[in-house]
């Protein structure tokens, strides 16, 4: 460890892969350190006894759970969208040769005390129990505007300016009630609240056409798809393009410190006694707590299920999307379900934004 490198990077998560593997295919000498001793850091996939670990250190899982090695539980599940920028870096990148991918079978929102099926296209919503009859209409007319329009083509524009009228505009143009607006922003746009509505129409927008053609992407049931081992494969996958170009990683690391020199710039980490010196240092906030500000607090829960979620048509992996309004909070709820454990439990992730507080993520 005691050599110099162009680059230490502390921290496995999404971010700090991303940015070894590009680093590395660029040539540069890069040391990736981690004090975990796997990978993904806040982004990592655990098995049932490293999930046990973490949470209840003083107790093994239950028997009745099955193998340890059958799961794969994500510290900060996200799904993906299918047409989405990321999806578009992990072509480019060619990662994708060390991922496998499946399509999440299903998108809901929670309207009424009930689960309904999200409409992503006109015919969907023509459908769709959420609206009547003559907010179907209404709202399939609006969907065609979105599926039609083109930024860089005045004729699909209708005559709107979308970057100088608000969302909220926008909807009162088609005569959308609340209830549609709702599961539009939240659902389709996936805003966690409701501010965009007094922002530009054109961003939410491009938000919904996305949904859109990711849905087409792959002919699925949703818009998402999702790594088939969990979300921790990501940071492996950009590992792995790291060492493929000479990068060099260190794993069960404790205690490492950052150390600067006189004027303050770092140069250098420090760990079991040994110092590696380098011209940049790249970190996750965790590694230099003194340093970050919070402002941001997002609380999540994880339930092993022995049944799916009702109302759902036994989708085996789905997101539901319970806007704040329903729910009289200041933020959505967003529901996770996946299946990928050869057991006959499914895993159930809810994840929220406290907007109100104000923390580091």
């Amino acid at each position: 460890m005691d050599e110099e490198y162009d680059v230490i990077i502390l921290g496995t998560g999404l971010k700090e892969c991303i940015l070894s593997g590009l680093l590395s295919v660029d040539r540069l000498k890069v040391l990736h350190m981690d004090r975990n001793d796997y990978y993904g850091g806040e982004s990592a996939s655990l098995n049932l006894n490293q999930l046990w670990k973490k949470f209840r250190s003083s107790s093994s899982p239950p028997t009745h759970l099955g193998s340890s090695r059958d799961y794969n539980v994500d510290m900060s599940p996200k799904f993906m969208m299918a047409n989405g920028a990321l999806v578009r870096v992990l072509i480019h990148t060619d990662v994708t040769k060390y991922l496998y991918f499946k399509a999440v079978d299903g998108s809901y929102v929670y309207n009424k005390g009930k689960i309904h099926k999200v409409p992503t296209t006109d015919m969907e919503a023509l459908k769709s129990p959420l609206m009547g009859i003559f907010e179907k209409r209404r709202a399939r007319k609006f969907f065609i505007y979105v599926q039609e329009y083109l930024e860089t083509d005045p004729k699909t524009h209708d005559g709107l300016d979308l970057t100088r009228i608000t969302a909220k505009e926008l909807f009162t143009k088609y005569g959308l009630d609340d209830n549609t607006v709702d599961f539009i922003g939240h659902a389709l746009a996936l805003y966690r609240d409701d501010h965009y509505l007094c922002e530009p129409a054109l961003e939410t927008v491009k938000r919904i056409k996305l949904c859109a053609e990711s849905l087409a992407r792959f002919q699925g049931g949703s818009p998402y798809i999702y790594p088939l081992y969990g979300l921790g494969e990501l940071p492996q996958a950009f590992s792995r393009l790291s060492a493929v170009y000479g990068g060099t990683y260190m794993l069960n690391k404790p205690d490492c410190k950052v150390t600067f020199d006189e004027e303050g710039k770092a140069n250098g980490v420090t760990s079991e006694g040994e110092t590696a010196r380098c011209k940049k240092v790249v970190c996750d906030p965790s590694y230099l707590p003194n340093k970050v500000k919070k402002i941001g607090k997002v609380s999540r829960a994880i339930c092993i299920m022995s049944h799916p979620i009702p109302n759902t048509n036994d989708s085996q992996s789905l997101q539901i999307i319970l806007p704040q309004k329903q729910l009289g909070r200041k933020s959505d709820i967003a529901m996770m379900q996946l299946h990928i454990l050869r057991q006959r439990f499914k895993m159930c992730l809810l994840c929220t934004h406290k907007s109100q507080e104000r923390y580091w993520i």
